[in-house]
């Protein structure tokens, strides 16, 4: 299995805890959740793309283009159901349409991403059977959040390092 390199917007502290509480109710109920993934790597995050490697002048134009925009406000919205057989259980973030385009100008450099498109999203839970999905849709509810994504890190599996790309200035 191929490990992907990723960049990834993160929400400040009020924002991982709102998305880890999701987490938590997933798991208090029985059913899965990222807190099942006991990784350093795991919290709360947006992925901006994902690909078997990333060339360090991608991460370059990202820190220039996505960095500059930080603080990046954004709502968590509607649950989406992802996959086939088995789900993924992820929130729908809605975000600026300035902020679109950059990751996509972003992404258009790294020909060998994960998929095509940007699907902003904040996974909850991955490989839930379909037979439990209205469960997890009814634990979850339907209220949105309003999140402010402070910071764009950057996932190395060959390493096992997270590096942080750029950060909010304090007090933007």
């Amino acid at each position: 299995m191929v490990r992907l390199h990723a960049l990834d917007l993160v929400p400040d502290l009020e924002g991982q805890e709102a998305v880890r509480r999701d987490w938590q109710a997933l798991r208090d109920a029985g059913l899965p959740s990222q807190l099942d993934h006991t990784g350093h790597s795991n919290a709360p995050h947006v992925t901006v793309v994902s690909a078997p490697h990333l060339p360090e002048d991608v991460v370059d134009l990202a820190r220039v283009r996505l960095g500059s925009l930080l603080p990046v406000r954004a709502r968590s919205a509607g649950l989406l159901l992802l996959g086939g057989e088995r789900l993924t259980v992820a929130r729908a973030v809605d975000i600026e349409d300035d902020v679109v385009r950059r990751v996509l100008a972003v992404r258009v450099h790294v020909p060998d991403r994960q998929h095509v498109g940007w699907l902003p999203h904040l996974t909850l839970a991955r490989r839930l059977d379909r037979a439990i999905a209205q469960r997890a849709v009814d634990v979850l509810g339907h209220a949105d959040v309003e999140l402010s994504l402070t910071t764009l890190r950057r996932w190395d599996p060959d390493r096992d390092r997270v590096t942080v790309v750029a950060e909010a200035r304090p007090g933007a």
